[in-house]
């Protein structure tokens, strides 16, 4: 599942949870019952907020065991190779497994970005797509 879809599914499930009501909610509690009526509300409340912490947790879980992916032209230098991200126009240090990774390629990597003072690194795991040569 894409992480746009993801968090489209999110207020959905929200809201359909939230908007759901018993057909009986609109009816005054019956005090012949002996509180039944508020009972099964407030079992009704308690499974809504299980639900919901149990999707916030499978969620959280989810986007950060996920893989990252950065696409770019990679670059040798001094220190090694670099690749530049299309996306936010940000230079990574490359670590990691570098194996299949060519210099003067665009390449699709996966792995994890990483903050090393002031430089970004980013540690691949694989090469997730190659592109070819890089264009000017």
């Amino acid at each position: 599942m894409t992480q746009k879809s993801l968090w489209r599914g999110i207020p959905i499930a929200v809201l359909s949870v939230a908007l759901a009501a018993p057909a009986w909610a609109d009816q005054p509690r019956l005090a012949a019952s002996g509180g039944r009526l508020q009972k099964l509300g407030d079992e009704i409340e308690i499974g809504i907020v299980v639900v919901a912490v149990a999707v916030v947790v499978v969620v959280v879980v989810m986007v950060k065991h996920r893989p990252q992916r950065i696409t770019g032209c990679v670059n040798p230098g001094a220190n090694g190779m670099s690749v530049t991200d299309e996306k936010d126009k940000r230079s990574y240090a490359l670590s990691g497994n570098t194996a299949g990774v060519k210099a003067g390629y665009r390449l699709t990597l996966v792995g994890k970005r990483r903050h090393a003072g002031q430089s970004l690194e980013f540690e691949a795991t694989k090469v997730g797509r190659d592109f070819g040569a890089c264009h000017p």
